[in-house]
């Protein structure tokens, strides 16, 4: 291994970057030997020929699984995606029998999934054909210069050592593309389809461009102007939710804080205690005691300081104004913790040095402690921005999106998120859905990288002065 490490010393040198390699497909094909061009169409030829029979049998394993596997399915597979299928289920009479028989017809969900499977795999197979050819490469070179070749055991030794960042990341690089990236690309798909109850395209459903794009981003559309409507809630929800919990939940951090304040202990117990209990708990009990006939409107009631029950879920400015109160009495405890744990690392001297100068508690708050809090919190912020924009469970355990005006599928109080699930849960307009989806994947990747990029954290990554 000493000469190994002294060829790669040799090779890339001072003035090469250490992340450049001469070993890649491009040098294979142009200065490769006969074995190495070989390998180009079996792999692991090289290999086997070099003794390393371990390797070469395991990547020529690859490569006739991939074959067999195209031959029998994934090759038919990608040639249905253009047309996603186009038998319908039959119904022949048996005579014998005395019934209907039915006969299978094309299922298009599953045509755009295994066809999107069959990519993935085929993509799989290139990254490793790859790394075939590269390594019959420089299996060449190194026997060429003289350099002894590493055994089976040497590779899998490098893999727990020089290579371990590969060991260690390609289990959940592999999960990631197998339960993100795949579903992702899934979902995407969709949105350029029919696939919807409307219409009948729930088993057969066909390729639509940007129709359904359109559709969506029409003002003039009855499924636009919903879009454009709940957006904008969505966006005053995200900004008001966000802003006031920081707010309050800041306040309430200083002011426990304070050295004259007694009690702390106590004082953040009684915040802390709201975190303890389930937050669906929380949300269906006060649900159901802000309803119409609910204990906040019978007492009222009874107390004589109201004559007809307060519309809490039934007029969209009470709907609304109530979700984001009950969010700040389930939200602000978790900012109260985040923000006393960064008040009490602020340097004290930069507070004595502000009191030796004259400033007041308001100047010393908008010069020392305000900057730094936001220094250090923005990007929990920006979190805590998207994580409102998809908060489902405040929205759907409180109000369930509603009021919803008659004929519409979003309600007053819906975001894009509880919205996006009653059209492809409750309505199976799974083609619409995919389009709000990636609309609100769009809003979530422009805010979060314009306001980070914009932060002091992004801009003074050294720290903060």
């Amino acid at each position: 291994m000493n000469k190994v490490s002294a060829f790669f010393t040799k090779l890339f040198g001072n003035d090469v970057n250490e992340f450049e390699t001469p070993f890649t497909v491009a040098n294979a094909a142009k200065y490769g030997d006969a074995k190495t061009k070989a390998s180009f169409f079996i792999m692991g030829f090289g290999e086997i020929c070099n003794h390393q029979y371990i390797k070469g049998l395991m990547y020529l394993l690859i490569e006739i699984g991939y074959i067999l596997y195209m031959l029998f399915e994934g090759i038919h597979q990608i040639a249905m995606l253009p047309g996603l299928g186009e038998s319908e289920q039959g119904k022949v009479w048996n005579e014998a029998l005395g019934v209907y028989e039915y006969t299978a017809g094309d299922n298009s969900v599953l045509i755009l999934l295994f066809g999107i499977a069959a990519i993935f795999v085929s993509i799989g197979f290139i990254i490793i054909w790859k790394a075939s050819v590269r390594g019959c490469y420089k299996s060449q070179w190194l026997r060429e210069h003289g350099y002894p070749l590493p055994t089976f055991k040497q590779d899998v030794a490098a893999l727990f050592d020089g290579e371990i960042q590969r060991t260690l990341l390609t289990l959940p690089v592999l999960g990631i593309v197998i339960f993100t990236v795949l579903p992702l690309v899934f979902m995407i798909c969709m949105a350029f389809t029919n696939y919807s109850r409307i219409g009948q395209h729930l088993i057969l459903f066909d390729w639509v461009g940007l129709k359904n794009f359109g559709e969506v981003l029409n003002f003039g559309s009855e499924i636009g102007s919903q879009f454009w409507g709940v957006l904008g809630w969505t966006i005053i929800w995200a900004i008001a939710a966000t802003f006031l919990n920081y707010v309050f939940g800041m306040v309430l951090a200083i002011i426990i804080n304070r050295k004259e304040t007694k009690g702390k202990g106590f004082w953040r117990f009684c915040f802390i205690l709201s975190i303890a209990v389930p937050q669906f708990v929380s949300l269906m009990v006060m649900r159901s005691v802000l309803q119409s006939n609910g204990a906040v409107n019978v007492i009222l009631e009874n107390l004589g300081w109201i004559s007809s029950p307060l519309p809490f879920w039934t007029d969209a400015t009470w709907a609304r104004i109530t979700v984001i109160v009950i969010n700040l009495w389930v939200g602000i405890p978790y900012t109260l913790l985040n923000l006393t744990g960064i008040l009490q690392n602020i340097p004290g001297e930069l507070y004595e040095s502000a009191k030796v100068d004259g400033a007041n508690a308001w100047i010393t708050f908008w010069k020392i402690t305000l900057p730094y809090m936001l220094f250090v919190t923005t990007p929990n912020l920006i979190t805590t921005f998207t994580g409102n924009i998809n908060n489902f469970n405040v929205i759907y355990l409180l109000s369930s999106g509603d009021p919803t005006p008659v004929g519409h599928t979003a309600g007053k109080t819906d975001l894009l998120v509880t919205w996006l699930y009653k059209l492809t849960i409750d309505r199976q307009e799974y083609n619409t859905g995919a389009v709000i989806g990636i609309l609100t994947f769009v809003v979530l990747a422009i805010v979060s990288l314009v306001t980070y990029r914009s932060s002091g954290s992004y801009k003074n990554e050294e720290g903060f002065m």
